[in-house]
């Protein structure tokens, strides 16, 4: 085994186990607190510091990586993931609904930036370690994204399972434990400096990025937007109010997590490849994103439609339509904005995208919350369609060919 492949598998399994405790963790949070009594907007803004910390996570995480190296990064979003999980378990029953509220947003901003450090350290260690070739690049990226998103999808069933067994404190206190099992095993695994370079020296270099890295970083906030405008709360609440139980509905997006992690792992062999990297992969992505924008088109219109079929049935039966475009278009974009990032400061690039990401994440969750409370699931697909659309909007100026950061020579 060369020593690329071994960074690549030990930076993939680490990130296995943390995507584990993250996808557990959502769903022991959002079935512990419903269950609680909250409202699906306070359940919504749960998940806000979650995500908001995730933007500056990712921007200070690519300028930390590039000047103390990915290994170092990784291991630290690790500890903090940790951190986070016993933080959460100190939560008092007897609490009051503010006290409680404030406590698991602390937790929850805690373990937002351990995740948005461990991705852009994570695919920061694959665009160094996977060489020049635009193959072997995708085909990387695509099994990490895809094997990472269906180890997320087990670890809602994971959450769901725990909750019953162990309850909520229980449940965390024995993740913390298995993660930091994980986080020693890197320490004396990962070369701690790979990936070390010359960080930018000033903010007005760090948000240098040449056009493709702003593009793709635009379409990225409203694509994930799209998503978790229905999928974060109005998705799991809106299958309970159609009479499923918390086991039906963890299960559920378990499998459906599992499903478009596989479809993603295989997308390479779904889109035309180019020797350049760019001049099939940049079409490709503006057909799928058109391609997915009709799907919750489509389901609004079917649940507009009185006396027609069950809600529950149209929703599960468009949901795996939209997985399936959705996985192939989010393998795409993981990908071009690594053919599209710089080879010395790949990671402040990827930091700067997951950013985006975390933005449209932020964007999309407190708008999953809203819109379902004031308009049911008819509204959050409304919200997903016009944001899908600017979506395919923005990859139509997506470039065929890597340009330079500004003021930079080619």
């Amino acid at each position: 085994m060369t020593a690329a492949a071994r960074n690549y598998g030990i930076v993939t399994a680490a990130y296995w186990g943390f995507t584990l405790t993250d996808g557990a963790l959502r769903m022991l949070v959002l079935l512990h607190f419903f269950r609680l009594g909250f409202s699906p907007f306070t359940l919504a803004f749960l998940f806000v510091l979650y995500e908001l910390a995730g933007i500056f996570a990712n921007l200070g995480g690519g300028w930390l990586a590039t000047r103390f190296g990915v290994g170092r990064m990784l291991a630290i979003g690790l500890a903090l993931q940790v951190a986070g999980l016993l933080l959460l378990a100190m939560l008092g029953p007897d609490w009051s609904m503010a006290a409680s509220v404030a406590w698991v947003m602390a937790g929850q901003g805690i373990c937002g930036v351990a995740k948005d450090l461990t991705k852009t350290a994570s695919k920061s260690a694959i665009k160094l370690v996977a060489g020049d070739g635009a193959g072997q690049l995708f085909r990387w990226v695509a099994w990490f994204t895809g094997s990472k998103n269906a180890v997320k999808g087990a670890g809602f069933f994971v959450g769901g399972l725990l909750l019953d067994a162990v309850g909520f404190r229980g449940a965390l206190v024995a993740m913390a434990a298995v993660l930091a099992a994980v986080l020693l095993a890197v320490l004396l695994a990962l070369p701690p400096m790979l990936g070390r370079a010359r960080a930018s020296r000033s903010l007005r270099e760090l948000f240098a990025k040449s056009r493709g890295v702003n593009l793709l970083a635009g379409a990225r906030i409203v694509l994930f937007g799209a998503r978790d405008v229905w999928f974060v709360v109005g998705l799991p609440v809106f299958l309970y109010a159609q009479g499923w139980g918390f086991a039906e509905v963890g299960g559920f997006l378990a499998l459906w997590t599992i499903a478009y992690g596989a479809v993603q792992a295989a997308a390479p062999s779904l889109v035309g490849r180019s020797d350049d990297g760019l001049s099939r992969e940049v079409p490709a992505a503006r057909w799928w994103a058109a391609a997915l924008a009709v799907v919750p088109v489509a389901l609004a219109l079917f649940l507009a439609v009185p006396g027609g079929w069950r809600p529950d049935l149209v929703v599960v039966g468009g949901l795996a339509l939209f997985g399936v475009a959705f996985a192939v278009n989010a393998a795409l974009h993981s990908y071009l904005i690594l053919a599209y990032a710089g080879s010395e400061k790949a990671a402040e690039d990827v930091g700067f995208y997951y950013a985006a990401n975390a933005a449209g994440r932020l964007g999309g969750t407190l708008l999953s919350g809203l819109l379902y409370q004031t308009g049911g699931m008819f509204a959050c697909l409304a919200g997903s369609a016009a944001m899908l659309l600017a979506c395919w909007v923005i990859t139509l100026a997506l470039p065929t060919q890597v340009s330079a950061r500004p003021g930079v020579a080619a």
